[in-house]
């Protein structure tokens, strides 16, 4: 829990935020003409494994509250292959006993933006600081050591 000042009291509350992700989606090349999925398809498809594994496999910490999938999925152009890229966008409204429970999802590669939502103010003081640090220190050395599996395996 984060701790709150209320006046002069310092209160533990849980911190509601709402998290967009982006899930990637690249178009794979089928045989001939016909087979392949087009960017937009695997970005969809992406985005629908993502929020199945959000909603069945609990987190320590962290409460799911809403999964919203209704925005439009959206193509730029990848810069280092030229190559359309689709995303297909989520707002997940998550509540979460502590800032470094959130650590998980802002390290990971499909973040964009993170709104706190509850409570209006926090209190951390250096110990709770130094926590947070480590934790998300932990999170991008867990995040990097997947990648580089990923990586190796191609």
């Amino acid at each position: 829990m984060v701790k709150v000042r209320v006046g002069d009291e310092i209160l533990s509350s849980a911190i509601k935020a709402r998290i967009r992700l982006d899930f990637k989606g690249e178009g794979k090349p089928g045989k001939f003409l016909f087979g392949g999925k087009n960017v937009e398809e695997a970005a969809e498809e992406s985005r629908e494994q993502k929020v199945a594994l959000l909603r069945n496999v609990p987190v320590q910490g962290i409460q799911i509250e809403d999964i919203d999938m209704s925005a439009e999925v959206y193509v730029v152009q990848d810069e280092l292959s030229g190559n359309p890229v689709a995303y297909a966008p989520v707002q997940v409204t998550v509540s979460a006993d502590s800032v470094e429970d959130l650590g998980r999802f802002i390290v990971n590669g499909e973040f964009r933006k993170i709104e706190i939502l509850e409570p209006e103010q926090m209190y951390y003081n250096r110990l709770d600081l130094e926590r947070f640090l480590f934790k998300i220190s932990q999170e991008i050395k867990l995040y990097y050591g997947q990648l580089e599996r990923k990586l190796n395996q191609r």
